[in-house]
């Protein structure tokens, strides 16, 4: 069975975002320190509007990914200041369960995550994102942690110790 929970990352400590992320109504299943300041919460369910609710309450970017059985991911990203950019995780496995894709342009996506990676001071790969955004893998979760590494984030955490 694949997951169906998602998870939020914000350049916060783990009790700071796991904290916020309570308030924003994520039961958090396990979080982790993803290394350079920034951390992750994982939870069963994503309310809607998460990602900008964690921004205004940590003041820094913050970015969501909602799973679809593993196989699609949802992402939501936030700044402080507001601005918002969605992008969708393996298009081809969504068009399988009809998803309109055309909903998640990539270049709109990439603009966007570009500009959130300039906001949280992070070096940003628009080749590495955009790779990630058109990519394929059997897991989403596979591919959020390239979106991840290619927005410039140290993904040493990813996957590895949690609470």
């Amino acid at each position: 069975m694949g997951n169906w929970g998602g998870m939020a990352v914000a350049h916060a400590t783990v009790a700071e975002l796991r904290e916020f992320a309570a308030e924003a109504g994520c039961a958090i299943d396990r979080d982790e320190d993803m290394g350079g300041g920034w951390s992750a919460v994982h939870y069963p369910d994503q309310p809607d509007g998460a990602a900008a609710a964690l921004a205004r309450r940590t003041g820094a970017p913050v970015l969501t990914v909602a799973y679809l059985d593993s196989d699609v991911g949802f992402v939501e990203a936030a700044t402080f200041a507001g601005d918002r950019w969605k992008a969708l995780l393996n298009r081809d496995t969504a068009e399988d369960y009809e998803i309109p894709v055309d909903r998640f342009p990539v270049e709109a996506a990439l603009a966007g995550a570009l500009e959130w990676a300039a906001a949280a001071g992070l070096s940003a790969d628009p080749d590495g994102i955009r790779a990630a955004l058109t990519g394929s893998e059997a897991f989403a979760e596979d591919l959020t942690a390239r979106l991840l590494g290619a927005l410039g984030m140290d993904r040493a955490g990813l996957g590895g110790e949690s609470t």
